[in-house]
């Protein structure tokens, strides 16, 4: 059997709140493999974030384990968890997180730069199928909510990454524009060799994904 990309185990996470603990997950485990899709689900407030949060070492959980390529990164300090995310994770952002001070160019760059792994050849493939080539001198305060984030899924995508994290990558799209994105991630992601781990609310979005996992109340719901 083939050893998953990602593999969540048993994994709790509480906050503090005014009322005493807040467990947002109670004992949630999820697999993915290289190269398959998978859309999280949920209400609000069911833990979809802080689960992709966690899977991408940007948070460590209170109890279980995040094991991305056979490497439990819930364990790892916070340096060694930035490393894990340069080299081998991809973020895609509902609010962009563009960095404003440099171009399109750049921005998409950046992270592959970081990991050592710029490739102007790929980077301008990228940004032509994502329609951003017209654009690469601008800055992100020029551009439309639409073009910043094919931006963002440009940057992802450059270095090109083991784990791709999506969180509600078309959110702040129209319908069409948001398919249209939606698209060509699935392409970009099938051709790259990612696994995709996307959070969405929508149903007909998450149908698109090759699997599913529903969150309710803290743990896997129907």
């Amino acid at each position: 059997m083939e050893t998953p990309l990602l593999d969540l185990r048993d994994i709790r996470k509480t906050y503090p709140s005014d009322n005493g603990p807040l467990r947002v997950l109670d004992g949630v485990s999820v697999t993915l493999s290289a190269r398959e899709t998978l859309a999280l689900t949920g209400e609000s407030g069911s833990g979809k974030s802080t689960l992709l949060h966690l899977s991408g070492g940007l948070d460590q959980p209170d109890s279980g384990a995040v094991v991305l390529d056979g490497q439990d990164i819930g364990q790892l300090d916070d340096a060694a968890r930035a490393h894990v995310r340069r080299m081998r994770i991809g973020l895609i952002f509902q609010q962009f997180n563009l960095v404003p001070s440099l171009s399109v160019g750049a921005n998409i760059a950046l992270q592959a730069r970081l990991a050592g792994r710029h490739d102007k050849a790929f980077a301008a493939d990228l940004a032509e199928r994502l329609g951003l080539s017209a654009l690469l001198s601008r800055y992100p305060e020029q551009l439309s909510g639409g073009q910043q984030q094919r931006v963002a899924i440009a940057r992802a995508l450059a270095p090109r990454p083991a784990l791709l994290l999506a969180d509600e990558p078309t959110g702040n799209l129209d319908e069409e524009t948001g398919d249209r994105v939606l698209t060509l991630l699935l392409e970009l992601v099938a051709e790259t060799g990612a696994g995709l781990l996307m959070v969405t609310h929508s149903p007909r979005l998450a149908d698109r994904l090759g699997r599913r996992v529903h969150l309710s109340r803290g743990g896997l719901g129907g």
